[in-house]
């Protein structure tokens, strides 16, 4: 196998991933201690013995013991040496988790371990997947021969240099014993599974951004430190109160979908469900923002302001939401139906806002962009976060909601049941097809609304005052 170290990844070495997979290689060189590590033995595969194999269940049990954890914990964090590459196995190349049985693994070499750094560049890939073609004669699994054809249209101007080098690589490797070269190409295969995952699987390798500089550099002192102090009290603040709704440090009900492929769990989180759950509930107490972030809870606080007569508030906050977010070719025309309806004098939903909010908003809107109403929006939100929300939280509407919550029993799968999950798994909807949804969900809800025939007359009589005069007929 040829890799070429043209370029290492210089902002991986400043990221906590970094921090978090030295961690890993000092637990891997724990199991690997001949005394007190995984025991392993050579073992048959098919016909041929494989030196220092280990099985999934004895990874398990002594991730347990060492650790003090169940055996669930224990293999999940298996599971993520797979994911990781660190540990691959000898028989099931395709899905990268540890079995609880007698499954076949191996130790990766430290030379293709993720610390490495390791350009993963296409020349490579395609070199790996000619001298699989070779061997395998022209058979390969569907998303490699997907690949394959990809990468030989691409690089057909080296293709010749590709074949070359895999053809090189696979005499070089029948030279070697059956065991060597059966051992050497499970661990070739595993890096590729790792760092080019076949389609639907989530790749452990996935990361943000390139940090070109080490955050850890400088020294702080004074101001400053004090400064990080604060926001370290409320980051523990913000931990301890969002732990339980967290759903990778807290047992979330009645299954977590990314361990068990259950897909209830969103089913019964979705934005406009008619029943929530009762920590979605929960989380409307944790402030305002988190109220209105939740379409359900803002549909909840929306029906709580219509009893109070003054749902007009949240109608304009939600407006210049609309607003922002919106097309630029209908924004002048927002502002102007906004300002109509809910801030010019007479307007069928006026808002009440103080009089130099509405000077400021006013002169804005003599040359309006997304963010012209920003300051009356930033007004009404604060008078309903000081005195709608707190009343909000103690009125029947509220109660009512909480009391009809659910909270959903937990779902217990079976090894097999969990298999089962897996391979009914279906990959999500696009964002597109969301947003469309959406926006027809909206244009229902629009046509069902009553209209108000003094706005309709008003557009007709616009675009009839636009529309030009039709030129005389010319004399024959």
């Amino acid at each position: 196998m040829t890799i070429r170290n043209t370029f290492l990844d210089h902002g991986q070495r400043y990221r906590p991933r970094m921090a978090c997979l030295k961690k890993v290689e000092k637990v891997l060189l724990e199991m690997q201690d001949p005394k007190t590590g995984v025991k392993s033995q050579p073992q048959r595969l098919v016909i041929t013995t494989i030196p220092h194999a280990i099985t999934g269940e004895d990874i398990i049990a002594w991730l347990a013991e060492r650790f003090q954890i169940d055996t669930q914990e224990a293999r999940n964090f298996g599971s993520m040496l797979v994911a990781l590459g660190y540990i691959y196995p000898l028989q099931d190349h395709k899905r990268l988790v540890i079995k609880p049985d007698a499954s076949l693994y191996r130790f990766q070499t430290p030379y293709f371990w993720p610390t490495q750094q390791w350009p993963v560049e296409d020349t490579d890939y395609a070199i790996y997947l000619a001298k699989r073609n070779i061997r395998k004669k022209g058979i390969l699994e569907l998303h490699e021969q997907e690949q394959y054809n990809r990468l030989h249209k691409w690089m057909n101007h080296k293709w010749d240099f590709i074949v070359m080098q895999a053809k090189e690589q696979y005499r070089a490797a029948k030279e070697r014993k059956k065991p060597d070269r059966v051992v050497f190409d499970c661990q070739e295969r595993a890096y590729w599974v790792v760092h080019r995952p076949p389609p639907g699987t989530v790749s452990a390798m996935d990361y943000g951004l390139d940090r070109r500089i080490d955050p850890n550099a400088d020294e702080v002192t004074g101001e400053s430190q004090s400064i990080k102090l604060c926001i370290s009290c409320r980051l523990v603040k913000y931990s301890a109160t969002y732990n339980s709704h967290d759903p990778f440090l807290f047992k979330c009900l009645p299954s977590n979908p990314w361990l068990t492929d259950d897909v209830t769990y969103w089913t019964l989180n979705m934005p406009n469900v008619e029943i929530p759950t009762r920590m979605r509930v929960e989380r409307w107490t944790f402030s305002f923002g988190e109220l209105l972030s939740d379409p359900r809870g803002r549909d909840d606080f929306r029906l709580f302001l219509k009893k109070e007569f003054s749902g007009e508030n949240l109608a304009f906050w939600e407006s210049c939401e609309d607003l922002k977010w919106g097309a630029a070719a209908t924004m002048r025309e927002k502002a102007e139906q906004i300002y109509k309806t809910f801030l010019a004098r007479g307007a069928p939903r006026w808002i009440n806002i103080d009089g130099k909010t509405m000077e400021i908003t006013v002169n804005s809107l003599k040359h309006p962009h997304r963010y012209v109403l920003d300051a009356a929006q930033t007004h009404i939100y604060m008078l309903m976060k000081k005195d709608s929300y707190g009343r909000y939280l103690k009125s029947p509407v509220f109660k009512d909601t909480s009391k009809k919550s659910v909270c959903p029993e937990e779902h217990k799968f079976t090894d097999a049941q969990l298999e089962q999950n897996a391979k009914n798994r279906r990959p999500s909807l696009s964002p597109i097809i969301l947003r469309q949804q959406e926006q027809e969900q909206r244009a229902k809800m629009a046509a069902s609304a009553p209209v108000d025939i003094t706005q309709v007359m008003s557009k007709l009589s616009k675009q009839g005052k636009n529309v030009p005069p039709h030129p005389p007929p010319a004399n024959k």
